[in-house]
């Protein structure tokens, strides 16, 4: 299964922010890109675990400016 991740530069709090429409409760944010994508990576299993989602191999898309390495 993939999920779809949005990475957005949020200037006003001056934060990386994450959302996805696929996860439900999926509400991070970080003033570093590469420490959300970490708290990303933990989280969405562990949210979809609390929504009662079955859970299949990871593939995780996530939309930004920047290059996310896999």
């Amino acid at each position: 299964m993939e999920y779809n991740i949005n990475f957005l530069w949020d200037d006003e709090a001056d934060v990386w922010v994450a959302n996805s429409p696929d996860v439900p409760g999926l509400a991070l944010e970080s003033g570093s890109f590469d420490a959300l994508v970490e708290r990303v990576r933990v989280a969405v299993p562990e949210l979809l675990a609390l929504n009662s989602t079955p859970l299949k191999p990871l593939g995780l898309h996530f939309h930004s400016d920047r290059r996310v390495s896999l």
